[in-house]
């Protein structure tokens, strides 16, 4: 993997590398915060693998977890808030209002905005989700501040600064990026980057409530109606125990059916390489890597994968990775923990078979005998 860069962010000036003062006016900014994200009354899972990743950055910087939870009043904000405690959260705040009943840009904006500025976390983490990130740029915008998108890694220096790590230049480089002149620093994490933490059973702690102060005449979005997404052929790649993915070395869309045949014989889901998608063989909620889906299966098989950067930062928290490919010199071999050389066409048929075989009802009887 490229050594990270570092460059500033929003900062107009660069990155010292040793401890310095921080702007007095920065001090009043205090503590780690989360958005919890829930739609439906259902939180993201991308909010819980957020607050262990916080829980890590408060513990350095010696300052409180909080969790920040906007929704309709009643029974799912609280649950939200008060799960939030089994996390690792230290307090909540949350704005609870029928106007925040379905997502509204005017309306969460207004909500997270005013309690950045009432209360000024020094760290806010969103989820790089379809509402996380349009959530996080308006915020950005609105209160003047630098942030950081897609992020692979958090950090913090000894001076506190919030070092956030995302691909970049194509997913060739890994680049730390710091927001030295403005606070809070934010940042958002794409589903599955983060480890999922332990739950651990806890009463809930301090939970702060905070009005929204809008009334309907003051949010030009209004919604009709709601459409779930009725999509059962949808893939579930980012949640998949096993994962079977094909790229460019299968040399053909007929032969990446390999790659769904295998993926079905053992109950896996399947992927690709970005290359697939942009040759239009494969559609795009199949891609894996940066600027597909980030996964962390406990079985991730790669067949014809080169493994450039880009690929590596989507995959490379899988408990296993078995990657087959011609070339030997291949860059996936560098992070596989097991690697066949050899031809996938040939071997994604034969593996197909011996799996079949194995998981046949047959085969469990005699094994069973």
């Amino acid at each position: 993997m490229s050594e990270p860069t570092k460059a500033p962010a929003a900062s107009g000036g660069s990155r010292a590398s040793t401890k310095k003062e921080l702007p007095e006016h920065f001090k009043s900014y205090k503590h780690v915060w989360v958005f919890i994200e829930q739609e439906r009354g259902q939180v993201h899972p991308v909010s819980w693998e957020l607050m262990g990743a916080g829980r890590k950055l408060a513990d350095k910087l010696k300052v409180e977890l909080a969790a920040v939870v906007i929704g309709p009043e009643g029974e799912a904000t609280q649950h939200a808030a008060t799960e939030a405690f089994c996390y690792g959260a230290d307090l909540a705040y949350v704005v609870a209002d029928p106007l925040l009943t379905d997502y509204r840009n005017e309306a969460y904006t207004k909500a997270l905005t005013d309690v950045v500025n009432t209360y000024q976390p020094e760290i806010l983490l969103l989820g790089a989700t379809t509402l996380g990130r349009d959530l996080a740029g308006s915020v950005a915008t609105t209160l003047l501040t630098g942030l950081t998108a897609d992020c692979t890694e958090l950090d913090v220096d000894a001076d506190g600064s919030l070092a956030a790590t995302r691909p970049t230049f194509g997913g060739s480089l890994l680049c730390t990026i710091y927001t030295l002149n403005f606070r809070p620093q934010m940042a958002t994490v794409r589903p599955r980057v983060m480890p999922m933490p332990d739950r651990v059973e806890k009463i809930a702690g301090r939970i702060i409530t905070h009005p929204l102060g809008m009334i309907e005449d003051d949010i030009v979005t209004k919604v009709l109606s709601f459409l779930p997404d009725r999509d059962s052929n949808k893939s579930n790649l980012a949640y998949a125990d096993v994962v079977v993915a094909g790229g460019l070395g299968l040399g053909s869309p007929e032969n990446f059916q390999l790659v769904r045949q295998l993926a079905s014989v053992i109950g896996a889901e399947f992927g690709c390489s970005r290359p697939l998608v942009q040759k239009g063989w494969v559609s795009s909620d199949r891609q894996i890597g940066q600027t597909g889906k980030t996964i962390r299966p406990k079985l991730y098989i790669a067949a014809g994968i080169s493994g450039a950067i880009q690929h590596r930062v989507g995959v490379e928290g899988a408990d296993l990775i078995v990657a087959i490919n011609t070339d030997k010199n291949a860059p996936i071999f560098d992070f596989a923990h097991m690697g066949i050389v050899t031809d996938a066409i040939r071997l994604l048929p034969a593996l197909t078979e011996a799996f079949r075989a194995r998981l046949s009802p047959h085969s469990r009887d005699r094994i069973a005998s």
